[in-house]
């Protein structure tokens, strides 16, 4: 009987063979890890500068990650069994009620206690800037009151970048995964449209602040949604990192990002 969608024993196996070998191809620096929870649902938001991005993240993650991806790669032979077994959930990227399919399909996830992995752009940037975040994260998140870690991701570009059919042997890269930001803080932010864009404010943020990118407040891509843009403050906030793994240090931060203003 089938679990449901995302990823299972396929993505396990792959990771415990892909994972020496690509530490041996590219030079791949991690940090923040040890704030990921050994157990228990999250949902990690990275910037998006390359294919390799969720390849990567999937790889070196110490957790079966489901991921979502486009549904274009459900038309090509080369890829349409293979990246549903390796826990990609397909999205249409035309937004609205055919991406609803995916989120229903990531909440399963989530419910199960497992990791989910979802790129707040919505495409990849071509540019280099990091683009204004879409609000899906955001609702999984408050619904299942589960907590988000932003992740940066610096150097894939040069790897493979956007138009490249092959990547760059023996070249680096760095994963940061961020602390984490919990929905119970934005519970009681007025109406849930208003919370849903600044907590997703708040992770576009501190995705800027482990990149270096510059920050653009439009949407990546030819097609933009209609969503509210709240001022940015700085504020005190408690994040997750104790509360999820006690030994990683302070739980108190300040928040260099955004919140209802």
């Amino acid at each position: 009987m089938s679990k449901g969608p995302g990823a299972g024993a396929t993505q396990r196996r792959a990771r415990k063979v892909v994972q020496p070998v690509a530490s041996r191809l590219w030079d791949i620096e991690l940090s923040g890890y040890e704030r990921l929870p050994e157990h228990g649902p999250a949902i990690l938001c990275p910037n998006h500068i390359s294919f390799l991005d969720s390849a990567f993240l999937m790889v070196m993650s110490p957790r079966n990650i489901s991921f979502v991806g486009k549904a274009e790669y459900m038309d090509s032979w080369k890829t349409k069994f293979l990246f549903p077994a390796l826990g990609m959930i397909p999205i249409d990227r035309a937004g609205g009620d055919k991406s609803t399919d995916a989120l229903a399909a990531a909440e399963q996830v989530l419910q199960r206690g497992e990791l989910f992995g979802i790129f707040p752009e919505g495409t990849r940037s071509r540019n280099g800037v990091l683009h204004k975040g879409r609000t899906g994260a955001a609702r999984l998140a408050m619904k299942l009151q589960c907590p988000i870690f932003p992740v940066g991701i610096v150097g894939t570009e040069q790897i493979q970048p956007p138009d490249a059919r092959l990547p760059k042997l023996f070249q680096s890269c760095q994963i940061k995964i961020g602390r984490a930001i919990d929905p119970m803080r934005y519970r009681d932010r007025g109406a849930e449209h208003l919370a849903w864009r600044s907590m997703t404010d708040e992770v576009m943020f501190e995705i800027r602040a482990l990149t270096g990118q510059e920050y653009v407040n439009t949407y990546a891509g030819a097609k933009a949604e209609t969503e509210p843009t709240l001022a940015a403050r700085v504020g005190a906030v408690t994040d997750l990192d104790h509360r999820l793994n006690p030994a990683s240090g302070s739980a108190e931060r300040e928040l260099v990002g955004v919140g209802a203003a």
